[in-house]
């Protein structure tokens, strides 16, 4: 099969490799799948880099993809054969992603893909709109709630703009750092949408929640953020973080335990099964019902995997970054 890979660690277009591995065979629960679409990720790009280290000695990257169920292991229905899906978690903890014309994994972590749904949106689920819905469901979720997307035109926020509103979340702001983006969150669903390059977002914020404070923020960079968010949370408030541009961060103690901010870290590549169960059945519900948009920025072919990565490290694109496998 064709694949895109890596054996050391460094700058995609010094360490990425495109050609022919061996084509793998599903074991025992295990699925295989003809991918159609490899989604990109930050996390994907940072894992190339070198922030989790080479624990094998090649690494196909990427955990989110789309495709069909072409071969089955021995306990798994055979029915599944020809089944539309969408992948997560291909590359956590396994050498064997997303990045190639095929891909063995459990087959739990293969699921149904409606017809209704591109093969492109289902290669932006995994990661995308499971961190956007688990940071909304968490800590008793946020119907009624005043919420701030961090971020509301990224990958991952302009599905937590359009799942607040579905939520049941009576007002949802959205930070962004251009028009074209501003256009973006406003289409999604936000009520209110700051420009944090021009506007006071401060002053903006306290507006869009009639003076009292936010409820929930869902934050995708703690450390360039944590001052305007203790600043905004009302008391008793909730911080759902996924994401920081730096691993050092200084919190200030005393606004944090004033107004008994609640600060919640998670990784969606480790959810808890209960909480990933939740996720995946009310994503899978509103995939069904053609409920959500999807984002798709850039389509790239796997063989320009090192564009696509660059793409991402970058932040060119707007949205969602997939490559093209077929």
């Amino acid at each position: 099969m064709l694949a895109a890979s890596y054996k050391s660690l460094g700058a995609a277009d010094q360490v990425l490799e495109f050609g022919e591995l061996p084509t793998p065979v599903p074991g025992p629960g295990e699925v295989r799948v003809k991918l159609v679409f490899s989604g990109v990720n930050p996390s994907d790009v940072k894992s190339r880099a070198g922030s989790r280290g080479m624990p094998y000695e090649r690494v196909i990257p990427h955990s989110d993809g789309a495709g069909h169920i072409d071969e089955v292991g021995t306990d798994v229905n055979a029915n599944r054969i020809g089944e539309r899906v969408w992948v997560w978690n291909a590359a956590w903890k396994r050498a064997h992603g997303t990045a190639a014309q095929y891909v063995v994994l459990p087959e739990a972590q293969a699921v149904l893909l409606p017809e209704g749904v591109s093969m492109q949106a289902g290669a932006c689920l995994g990661i995308p709109a499971l961190t956007a819905l688990h940071a909304l469901q968490m800590a008793g979720g946020v119907q009624g709630q005043s919420v701030l997307i961090a971020g509301g035109a990224g990958s991952v926020g302009h599905y937590a703009v359009q799942m607040a509103k579905l939520l049941g979340a009576k007002h949802v702001v959205a930070t962004v750092s251009s028009d074209v983006k501003a256009k973006l969150a406003r289409d999604a669903g936000a009520d209110t949408v700051i420009n944090y390059k021009t506007q006071d977002t401060t002053a903006l914020c306290l507006e869009a929640s009639g003076g009292e404070g936010l409820d929930r923020i869902v934050e995708v960079d703690l450390a360039a953020n944590i001052a305007l968010d203790q600043a905004v949370l009302k008391p008793n408030g909730c911080m759902a973080i996924y994401g920081s541009g730096k691993a050092e961060i200084a919190v200030p103690f005393l606004p944090s335990i004033i107004k008994n901010i609640h600060m919640n870290f998670f990784i969606v590549y480790e959810l808890s099964p209960a909480n990933r169960s939740m996720a995946v059945s009310q994503l899978s519900e509103w995939l069904a019902a053609g409920t959500l948009r999807h984002n798709i920025a850039s389509t790239v072919a796997l063989a320009d995997v090192v564009k696509a990565h660059q793409s991402v490290e970058q932040g060119a694109v707007a949205g969602n970054v997939v490559l093209e496998i077929e």
